[in-house]
């Protein structure tokens, strides 16, 4: 008799101490068929203990927790769960915590105007490869950027990459460039989707492309490679 075949699930696990966010998180997670809340903690003596356990595939941290920051929930993730894809879910849109972050190991960021629903769909983004960052946080450091490459008096990004020789300068096609010049001014995957007139899926195919041809890992290192070797269409 013919069975059909059950795909993994992504394994999440949440560091959230708003009681009611938690929940509705945890509920729309727990409603997605691909996905199983696999722990879940209220603060950081309760996230350290749940990093003893068997790895998450997706960890979600709040950076604003009761007894310590989330940052350092990040941290011992990278130590003990190497290979999980952290996303930090926050109040906090500045710039010294979104680069902290990053620089701890996040490799998304998300403000805490997403929905719950829409949380989910980041999940399946990061867990496929990609590196979702609120719009507004994305532009914000975008003009960082852009006034450090104009020599301006603003101070050098921390997360500033060694720009590739010239010999070495990715190729990338040209609905690659499209996708990335749409990213750069801040269009989330669906809008870009939409612009394009393809799927969200096929938009994800193309980051994952742009990643490994740029060798970056998120979204604000795309675009200041990008920047650095000229690939950007405007």
């Amino acid at each position: 008799m013919f069975k059909p075949s059950i795909l993994p699930q992504i394994q999440v696990a949440l560091v959230e101490d708003d009681v009611f966010f938690a929940r509705a998180l945890a509920d729309a997670i727990q409603a997605a068929p691909d996905m199983r809340l696999q722990g879940s903690a209220a603060n950081c003596r309760q996230a350290f203990q749940m990093l003893t356990q068997p790895a998450a595939d997706v960890l979600l941290v709040d950076l604003g927790l009761p007894d310590g920051p989330g940052m350092d929930i990040i941290r011992a993730a990278q130590r003990q769960w190497p290979r999980c894809m952290v996303m930090v879910s926050s109040v906090f849109g500045d710039e010294a915590h979104v680069i902290q972050s990053l620089e701890a190991g996040a490799t998304g960021y998300l403000l805490k105007d997403s929905t719950p629903v829409l949380m989910v769909e980041e999940i399946r983004n990061v867990h496929a490869g990609g590196s979702p960052i609120s719009p507004l946080i994305a532009r914000q450091l975008l003009t960082r950027f852009r006034h450090a490459m104009a020599g301006e008096s603003a101070p050098v990004p921390l997360l500033a990459l060694p720009s590739a020789p010239q010999e070495e300068q990715a190729r990338l096609s040209p609905r690659e460039r499209q996708v990335l010049d749409y990213i750069t001014k801040g269009f989330s995957y669906e809008e870009i989707g939409g612009l394009m007139g393809v799927s969200r899926n096929t938009v994800l195919s193309f980051v994952r492309r742009i990643y490994a041809k740029l060798k970056v890992r998120s979204q604000l290192e795309a675009i200041y490679e990008a920047r650095v070797q000229g690939l950007l269409l405007s």
